[in-house]
């Protein structure tokens, strides 16, 4: 790991001290603020000449999100979240998809809304390992209809890895449907395997909402039907007094012309990623998850989320006794501790930017529910 390059990146960020939310939102460092300032300040002035830069930002990102998951430029198209991504895909999937009802509700309403609609596409719902979709529990529930699995890279409610070679292994030739908002840009995962990768940029990449993509192996792009697909998603300029059947690859999954201010972020965000290097910053944030893992046994709070390194991002989960979980929440808010606390679960995610003063305050959050004994 480059430690000066991450220490530089991380020294762009300046959320305050405890928080401990990125699996939520990340708040966006100061080159993305600035992208967008200077390119708002373009459209608001709009001089003569000035605003072609808002149509090279289409390409700019592009090829930034194709130098993160190693494919070519023409098989990305930017989104304006995952759900959007997700949508696309679902709804052009032809036959059955497995995936478990477990995922994030993004997934798991573009699969249902799509067979309701479309009437086209069955979704097969998996039994999780314990809330974690492992290749042994997809590969004991597919059937030979199936030809589609879909999974979270990593689960937002477990913080499990999804095994991306291992699934592919047991799946065979089906297409393989990665939402993979909660580990883009901070996991260096084996993207080759996927068919279909979807994610917004607010989260581990801290590009801000309403910045994402969508992105389609050959194979993928061949099989999918572009439902939505828009006048700018022809390949070619505006259409004008005819309708055109949809371009080439992923540029036919478009409803409209994007925001170039939300793409300009995206690609600036992902262009300091591949400065900094993904396999830096993942090491630079397993660092500070095993730094939570080491508070929680310390002061006795249950962990629930994967320890091994390769079942792991950057999501920690503890789980303390229920009577004792509004202890703990208190103890949090008190000390200012932003995280997400859903269905008895505190979920805490850290990113580079996590310094010394944050686990500090974490700790002194654990040393007062330990003091309670309530734990």
């Amino acid at each position: 790991m480059d430690h000066s390059a991450v220490d530089e990146h991380a020294a762009t960020f300046d959320e305050e001290s405890g928080y401990f939310d990125f699996a939520r939102v990340g708040p966006p460092g100061q080159a993305v603020l600035d992208e967008q300032r200077a390119l708002d300040e373009t459209l608001r002035r709009a001089r003569f000449g000035s605003l072609g830069v808002l149509d090279h930002q289409d390409a700019r990102v592009r090829m930034a999100v194709s130098r993160i998951i190693r494919c070519r430029e023409d098989q990305v198209v930017f989104q304006p979240n995952t759900s959007s991504g997700l949508m696309h895909t679902m709804f052009g999937l032809t036959g059955t998809v497995a995936l478990a009802p477990t995922e994030f509700p993004s997934l798991t309403f573009a699969a249902a809304r799509a067979a309701e609609a479309l009437r086209v596409l069955s979704p097969v719902w998996l039994d999780t390992d314990y809330g974690r979709v492992t290749p042994g529990a997809i590969r004991d529930q597919l059937t030979p209809a199936c030809g589609a699995v879909a999974v979270s890279l990593v689960d937002f409610r477990t913080g499990y890895l999804a095994d991306l070679d291992g699934i592919r292994q047991v799946i065979g030739d089906r297409l393989l449907i990665v939402d993979a908002i909660q580990g883009f840009g901070v996991v260096d995962a084996p993207w080759e395997v996927a068919d279909v990768i979807v994610s917004g940029g607010q989260k581990w990449v801290r590009a801000g909402w309403g910045t994402g993509f969508l992105a389609l192996s050959d194979r993928a792009s061949e099989q999918l039907t572009p439902v939505f697909s828009g006048f700018s998603a022809t390949g070619g300029p505006m259409p004008l007094d005819a309708v055109l059947p949809p371009g080439p690859g992923a540029s036919a999954f478009s409803v409209s012309n994007p925001s170039p201010i939300a793409q300009a972020m995206l690609a600036t965000a992902l262009e300091d990623i591949a400065r900094v290097g993904v396999g830096s910053i993942n090491t630079a944030i397993a660092h500070r998850v095993s730094r939570i893992l080491d508070l929680a046994d310390e002061f006795g709070i249950p962990v629930v989320s994967p320890r091994a390194d390769n079942e792991r991002a950057g999501i920690v989960v503890v789980e303390p006794a229920p009577e004792h979980l509004t202890v703990l929440a208190a103890a949090l808010f008190n000390h200012g501790v932003t995280a997400t606390a859903r269905e008895g679960q505190v979920r805490l995610s850290p990113h580079v930017s996590t310094g010394e003063e944050s686990l500090d305050i974490l700790r002194a959050a654990f040393g007062d529910v330990a003091a309670t004994g309530r734990v």
